[in-house]
């Protein structure tokens, strides 16, 4: 069995870090392990409190993983602070860590901040260009690109420059501002740079929670089990309209999706 690590701060409510990842690693066929950036406590509605991680604990967690169970891919999801960028950076340098898959997570679902300034310039610094393929939203490709992105025109331009900026392959989801579910793949691929365009499926569903989390892991499950970049965004993309499509609707506020939409049998 092919295996991931995810790197990523624990959601309390089920519904994205950790515990999506972990459901998605696992509904994708991979053996899901994990390295906790922070405790959250949060519901459907919002986020009420983060405790972080040290770095210390966080490099013991990563340490002691890969040196036992090596992983075929990795996902990063919310870091909250530069000192534990900088230790996952280190990490994936020391270890050699393969097939990164960076969601540069910046705020929840519900709008509540999740990362401070300096440590956004850290993931710039350190972490980004270690990744093989990053996956913003808009709002954050409007942070690391510096740019306004009101058009499928400039998501090609942010893209572009997000690449060359940081060497790693970039898909640019447009489900915020732009109202749909296309998203955009720039980087190596196919044997030269490029980009090319996933046409999805708008799906009307309110419970979006965890949508970026799942959309990263199930990217990462399918680099581990061999898929090139492009057949692994293509599978994680129907993965999540499926999670979507089968309507669950739990909590007060935007709720979960159904990550085991797919899992049949005795038990």
């Amino acid at each position: 069995m092919k295996t991931a690590l995810t790197i990523a701060g624990s959601d309390s409510s089920g519904g994205a870090g950790i515990q999506a990842d972990i459901k998605t690693m696992t509904a994708n066929g991979v053996f899901a392990m994990s390295a906790v950036t922070a405790l959250t406590a949060q519901n459907t509605t919002g986020v009420t409190g983060i405790m972080e991680s040290t770095p210390e604990f966080l490099k013991e967690q990563i340490a002691d993983v890969v040196t036992d169970i090596f992983p075929d891919a990795v996902k990063v999801g919310m870091v909250s602070s530069s000192a534990l960028i900088k230790t996952i950076a280190d990490s994936i340098k020391k270890f050699k860590l393969k097939n990164v898959v960076v969601d540069p997570v910046m705020a929840a679902t519900s709008g509540a901040k999740l990362i401070s300034d300096d440590a956004i310039d850290e993931l710039k610094n350190s972490l980004l260009p270690l990744a093989a393929v990053i996956t913003p939203n808009i709002p954050e490709a409007e942070v690391l690109c510096g740019k306004k992105i009101q058009s499928q025109e400039d998501m090609e331009n942010a893209a572009q420059e997000i690449f060359k900026r940081f060497g790693a392959a970039v898909l640019l989801k447009g489900g915020h501002q732009l109202n749909d579910a296309n998203d955009y793949l720039f980087g190596n691929i196919g044997g030269g740079e490029r980009g090319r365009w996933f046409i999805g499926k708008r799906i009307d569903n309110p419970n979006t929670h965890g949508t970026g989390c799942t959309l990263s892991s199930a990217i990462a499950s399918n680099l581990a089990k061999g898929k090139s970049l492009e057949d692994s965004v293509q599978s994680a993309k129907n993965y999540l309209s499926q999670a979507l499509a089968a309507m669950l609707d739990l909590g007060k506020g935007s709720g979960p999706m159904n990550h085991a939409f797919a899992i049949r049998g005795e038990y």
